[in-house]
């Protein structure tokens, strides 16, 4: 049967449908932002709105290559803002992402110049895609809350690349948050961010 439920079937989810989630809040929020906002300071204290965008659009084309065990210069820099339909650009490549880690074998073996699991890879690009959409909704005074199965497929790869994650300077050191925090605050809050500082 191709219709089971993963969760009755205690496969975790697959890769693609957590990014096609993911992709589905993350493509309205980056249309609605204005022009005038690109210059506005964002939980990423090295970004503002227009470096954390031309970022993440550079993170969900190379991930594409990845996906498909490609290699890619995750090193270079494009400003891909420079095209006036960087909106549109954003909705097509996220949706070309969503396929290449939909297609068959994409999650198995491994990829990237480190060589590691592929599903380790595709849950990378879905923790920017889901984070960062969170850093520019709050940049932009707007409130995000992601999927809840986004979340929970995140958390057990978040913890699990903490560590290396803080030693490369990709997260910051841990937040600690109240008993009262939500699952996606303790997430964020692992990759060093606080969430009750940006609230909207």
């Amino acid at each position: 049967m191709t219709n089971e439920d993963p969760l009755r079937t205690g496969a975790p989810p697959r890769i693609g449908d957590l990014l096609r989630s993911a992709a589905a809040q993350a493509t309205p929020l980056v249309r609605d932002i204005a022009d005038a906002s690109l210059g506005a300071p964002t939980p990423c204290a090295e970004y503002d709105v227009r470096a954390l965008l031309n970022h993440l659009l550079g993170v969900v084309v190379h991930f594409q290559a990845l996906a498909a065990k490609r290699p890619a210069d995750l090193s270079t820099t494009t400003d891909w803002l420079a095209d006036a339909d960087w909106r549109d650009r954003f909705e097509a490549e996220t949706g070309k992402l969503v396929e290449a880690w939909s297609a068959p074998g994409a999650e198995e073996g491994t990829t990237g110049g480190m060589a590691l699991p592929a599903r380790t890879v595709g849950s990378m690009v879905l923790l920017d895609l889901t984070v960062h959409a969170w850093d520019l909704a709050r940049a932009t005074g707007r409130s995000f809350t992601p999927d809840p199965g986004v979340v929970d497929g995140l958390v057990e790869e978040v913890e699990r690349m903490a560590p290396m994650a803080r030693k490369t300077g990709v997260f910051g050191e841990a937040v600690d948050l109240p008993g009262d925090a939500t699952v996606f605050e303790r997430l964020l809050a692992t990759t060093g961010r606080d969430p009750r500082a940006w609230e909207a």
